[in-house]
């Protein structure tokens, strides 16, 4: 299993994956899973994956080989040659279909869970951020302000603080820690998730460095926001009053009957 976010704001774009693939009493691996697909002078993209570690693996090797060109003249198709952000969408789902139709039939047959998905962020020549979900069928969607995050792999546990603190007008900064919290609520639920995690973050100006970080499993400031986190959940909790309906003194008593 795995967690990965995307999230895109007026600011910029952040990208944020686990690296667990295996999870067990006596059996734990890592993998990266945020994947540089072109990095030029002025065009940078990555993408993060989930699902099956064999399929994705395949789509990574035909997007680095590049696809097959409609005319025997032209040379292979790569991401880093596509003229926007959209196109290459299209050429990563056109390699998501070609390597579910190789593998999938014999994964199927083997009983092994097959669907993979990812997110695609970066900018081409210098235009706009772009974020993009691709499916399993290699179909795609964009992220709208409206809705300004995309998760993949294990999401239910870190989707509730993203829908309560995310807009697409939150600062760089808070973002990233609202993607460290959606991660730190993930990994105490869900041992399948788990540190390392890769983050990158692209600001809207082209000319500002990209910011590219792992976060180890000693890393200072994620274990202060955990403990940190879970000391003010603790003192909301508290502050929060009792259910009225479960005092003693007679008001707002509901009296529970028997159903025979």
């Amino acid at each position: 299993m795995t967690y990965c976010v995307g999230i895109m704001l007026r600011q910029g774009l952040i990208m944020v994956a686990d690296t667990r693939t295996n999870a067990g009493i006596d059996n734990i691996s890592t993998y990266r899973k945020l994947h540089v697909l072109a990095d030029a002078k002025d065009s940078f993209i990555v993408a993060a994956s989930a699902g099956n570690l064999s399929v994705t693996q395949l789509v990574l090797g035909m997007l680095a080989e590049g696809l097959p060109s409609r005319d025997p003249d032209d040379g292979p198709r790569k991401v880093e040659h596509m003229p926007s952000m959209f196109q290459a969408a299209q050429l990563v789902g056109e390699a998501v279909m070609a390597a579910g139709a190789q593998l999938k039939p014999a994964l199927h047959a083997a009983g092994v869970a097959s669907g993979i998905s990812l997110l695609l962020g970066g900018r081409i020549g210098g235009g706009p951020l772009k974020l993009f979900l691709i499916y399993d069928a290699g179909n795609f969607i964009e992220c709208q302000p409206d809705s300004p995050f995309f998760q993949i792999g294990a999401c239910q546990y870190g989707k509730p603080i993203l829908d309560r603190a995310m807009n697409y007008d939150s600062t760089i900064d808070e973002a990233v820690k609202v993607a460290l919290l959606s991660f730190d609520s993930t990994i105490r639920s869900d041992k399948s998730v788990g540190l390392p995690f890769d983050v990158m973050v692209f600001r809207n100006d082209p000319q500002l460095p990209i910011i590219k970080r792992r976060i180890e499993p000693d890393d200072a400031y994620m274990r202060n926001l955990s403990n940190r986190w879970s000391m003010l959940l603790n003192e909301s909790r508290a502050a929060i009053p009792d259910p009225p309906f479960l005092s003693e003194d007679g008001d707002g008593v509901v009296e529970l009957k028997s159903a025979g």
